[in-house]
């Protein structure tokens, strides 16, 4: 189960990260807690720029809130990235 709670309590974390945090714990598979939505997406979603994003998602990772794992197509070209909740 995934503990939303914790970044409410974290005081160093960014209210940009804050809010990608709850969009991925929404998004995210019951069985592993995983997701794979891509950055434009999440952008879109959340109506926030990409660079936002991206600083958001490194911060999340930083803190340890959440683990990235690269994914690739067939073809070896590059996809959105897994995150998994923490």
């Amino acid at each position: 189960m995934i503990d939303k709670m914790k970044v409410y309590k974290d005081t160093e974390i960014s209210n940009k990260a804050v809010l990608v945090y709850l969009y991925l714990c929404d998004r995210a598979n019951k069985k592993d807690q995983s997701c794979f939505p891509s950055m434009k997406t999440i952008a879109r979603d959340l109506n926030l720029s990409l660079s936002t994003v991206k600083r958001a998602i490194q911060e999340l990772l930083k803190r340890e809130y959440i683990q990235k794992e690269n994914r690739f197509r067939e073809n070896g070209g590059k996809t959105s990235n897994k995150y998994f909740i923490t």
